[in-house]
């Protein structure tokens, strides 16, 4: 574009930082605008949230709209804080769990802090590090997906998805409370996904000074498109989030969304129990036709077949209306990520693979 006085809107680049220019960025799972695709991308619940939700929002008053929402969402943290049998005080609420994760680099990673996380992990984080100019401190993952922090392993913070993303494997309570004793900086642990695990790490964050356990109600919660994260520690950890969030950053239909859902866990539970068995159900489904399949906690799987290359997969199932998700790299290219779905979707996703295998 050309501007006033001839000058070319491409020169705006030397505005930005030279950390920012030089970066790629975070890229997210692709959102079609197209109704009939099998999207299996994204890791979304396929089921909708309680029907307590729609209820909320259908009675809001809409001239409260005008207003700003409650900075502090104090009822959502009160809420918040009886389900972790803590204080509202130790509870922050974000705009998404990435809101929270933005905050954490905001109040604790200064400029060359080393910052820590699994690798492969959220891919979030190492764009959240360059941005910060943090230096990143990965911790590669094992062959068999478990997680060892080599000896002397030393950070200001440590990122620790769990269960793992993107491979969705859990890493022990026992082992990641070990780790956090003998750790001098601060854990952070995402559990976007503790729903689905048979174990969790809350407890940590209520006992220990140095973790703050990050959770997010898109997934188990069916909340994703109103973009709701919370995170729960010791008071002081809570109380320096709270200097760095943005002003109004949960808006209104978000909040009240939210306490709907959270006093209606006996619906999520039933829809994180379908997705669960849906899981196994997709795990043998995958293994009968020869992928190998990592051990999951999550509402996805993370698979590779021994013939078929993982991008020729993603292309093939993209062109049969199917998206799943394909990470280019080292470590993850030879892999895809597919989000447990419904019954039908596992139906369409099965005879896709089955036509492209026998070809």
């Amino acid at each position: 574009m050309t501007f006033a006085g001839g000058q070319d809107s491409r020169g705006a680049i030397r505005f930005a930082r030279p950390v920012v220019k030089a970066m790629k960025g975070y890229e997210p799972g692709e959102q079609p605008r197209r109704r009939d695709v099998i999207k299996l991308n994204t890791n979304e619940n396929p089921y909708p949230p309680s029907p307590r939700v729609a209820e909320a929002l259908a009675s809001l008053d809409t001239q409260l709209l005008s207003l700003y929402p409650d900075p502090l969402c104090t009822e959502l943290r009160e809420e918040l804080a009886r389900l972790h049998h803590c204080s509202p005080r130790e509870v922050i609420v974000g705009n998404g769990s990435d809101d929270i994760l933005a905050m954490c680099f905001r109040a604790f990673a200064d400029p060359g802090d080393r910052v820590g996380y699994v690798d492969p992990s959220y891919s979030l984080y190492p764009v959240l590090c360059e941005i910060a100019g943090a230096e990143k401190a990965p911790v590669p993952l094992g062959p068999d997906y478990r997680w060892v922090p080599p000896p002397g392993y030393e950070a200001k913070v440590f990122l620790l998805t769990n269960p793992n993303a993107p491979t969705g494997v859990l890493f022990p309570t026992e082992q990641v409370e070990s780790f956090v004793r003998s750790f001098g900086g601060l854990v952070v642990i995402d559990e976007a996904y503790a729903d689905f695990a048979r174990e969790n790490c809350a407890d940590l964050a209520v006992r220990l000074p140095n973790v703050l356990v990050v959770r997010s109600l898109s997934k188990s919660y069916s909340l994703a498109g109103l973009r709701v994260g919370y995170a729960f520690g010791c008071e002081e950890l809570i109380e320096t989030l709270l200097k760095v969030k943005d002003s109004y950053n949960v808006g209104l239909p978000a909040q009240v969304a939210a306490l709907a859902a959270l006093r209606d866990r006996k619906h999520m539970l039933r829809n994180v129990e379908m997705i669960r068995m849906m899981r196994e159900r997709m795990r043998g489904e995958l293994e009968k036709r020869g992928f190998e399949v990592a051990p999951s906690e999550t509402n996805f799987l993370w698979v590779r077949h021994p013939r078929i290359q993982a991008e020729e997969l993603f292309r093939r199932l993209k062109e049969d209306g199917i998206l799943v998700r394909h990470f280019p790299g080292e470590k993850t290219g030879s892999y895809l990520r597919i989000t447990v779905g419904t019954e039908a979707d596992l139906y369409a996703l099965t005879g896709a693979l089955d036509r492209i295998l026998a070809q």
